[in-house]
């Protein structure tokens, strides 16, 4: 009877040993992963504040999911009591781990003015932004296209005050040719990009910048975030995936960040693509095909003929079998991750559902149907134009 009885402790212990540490490696990734914010907000830090209460007015503020999880990482990090006042502009998306570094390294930033330059998939954009005390966020002033339009005098005037903070956010799904083309136009920057990177190897991210900081090392930063993601990606990858090596991990997750924008719904459309690689079918997805068009220098700006889908490029994936030889454009973190940690699904085919998503099938069968509707809707949206 002890016997059984010592047996069974010793089982329970053994599962809240593997539930604790399942626990701890969430609260890790809550600390270390990307942060909720998905505009910049300024953190105030009053003299004589403790970690508790800033920890408190971050989570007010939608800058970190949890207050309690913030002051463990503070504590085991060794910086609570290293607590800085002042002034911190916290970046979109920015981790626990990266806020906590800020308020306790010292050098309180400004938050009064900062510009953003956006580089997006169709055109790069200046915004001038600045702190509403009322909200604590920021309050866009004026915005253009240096690539295309005149400065306006707002954004001379604001780039010439001393205290003006600047920041390039780079959209998911650009191409390192968009990126450097869009670097050429910040006026801010000093330097020359020799070469257009490896397409993929440049991570979407917000980076910090200062007026003539050299635009070759603006592009090695980002080189070397996307190194690190990678490479993390790809060490927690999932057993049995159709993926070789980390650079087909970087190819796939550049499809997927092309297929969709929809966050809940990456992981389906990666299972779609393994559960394809996986069956020798070919993965017949239209925007390999346009980078066979563009090489990614700019947008293709119309639909796919049909002789488009039957050209044959290495990047034609209704012509070729398996992956493209290279990305088609720069993925995010969580792309990386979705094409590693697919769903497990029976899905082969998904197409457009009309609200931003994709209807999923298992059969062709049940994928025509689910594009009839899509035409369906195509069809009543034309007619109401």
């Amino acid at each position: 009877m002890w016997r059984a009885v010592a047996s069974n402790g010793l089982s329970l212990l053994i599962v809240g040993l593997f539930l604790l540490g399942g626990l701890i490696m969430w609260g890790q990734g809550q600390y270390r992963g990307p942060g909720p914010l998905s505009e910049a907000i300024c953190v105030q830090v009053e003299r004589g504040s403790n970690m508790g209460r800033v920890s408190q007015t971050l989570e007010a503020d939608g800058a970190i999911t949890s207050a309690r999880i913030f002051r463990m990482g503070a504590d085991y990090s060794e910086k609570s009591d290293q607590l800085k006042a002042g002034s911190f502009l916290v970046a979109p998306g920015a981790s626990m781990e990266t806020i906590v570094d800020q308020i306790t390294r010292g050098g309180a930033s400004t938050c009064g003015t900062e510009i953003v330059y956006r580089i997006g998939v169709t055109r790069v954009l200046a915004e001038v932004r600045e702190l509403d005390p009322a909200t604590n966020r920021f309050v866009e002033m004026a915005q253009y296209n240096p690539a295309e339009e005149e400065a306006p005098d707002l954004y001379v005037e604001k780039k010439a005050e001393i205290g003006t903070r600047f920041r390039i956010a780079l959209a998911e799904g650009v191409t390192s040719w968009q990126v450097v083309e869009s670097l050429k136009a910040m006026d801010v920057l000093e330097g020359e990009v020799e070469a257009v990177p490896a397409e993929g190897r440049l991570a979407p991210d917000s980076y910090e910048v200062q007026a003539g900081d050299n635009r070759a090392d603006i592009v090695s930063r980002m080189e070397a975030a996307q190194t690190e993601r990678i490479a993390q990606a790809w060490q927690n990858r999932q057993e049995g995936l159709p993926l070789e090596s980390p650079e087909e991990m970087l190819i796939l997750a550049s499809i997927i960040e092309k297929e969709t924008s929809v966050a809940e719904e990456r992981e389906q459309v990666a299972s779609v693509f393994v559960n394809r690689l996986n069956r020798g079918m070919r993965l017949q997805t239209d925007p390999t095909v346009i980078y066979g068009i563009t090489q990614g220098q700019g947008t293709l700006g119309r639909g796919l003929r049909r002789s488009e889908l039957r050209g044959e490029t290495p990047w034609n994936t209704y012509v070729i079998s398996g992956l493209p030889p290279t990305p088609i454009a720069n993925p995010g973190l969580a792309s990386l991750e979705a094409a590693v940690n697919p769903d497990e699904t029976d899905y082969v085919f998904f197409v457009a559902d009309g609200t931003g998503g994709h209807a999923f099938a298992e059969t062709l069968a049940e994928h025509n149907r689910n594009v009839a509707r899509w035409r369906q809707i195509e069809a009543e949206r034309a007619n109401s134009d």
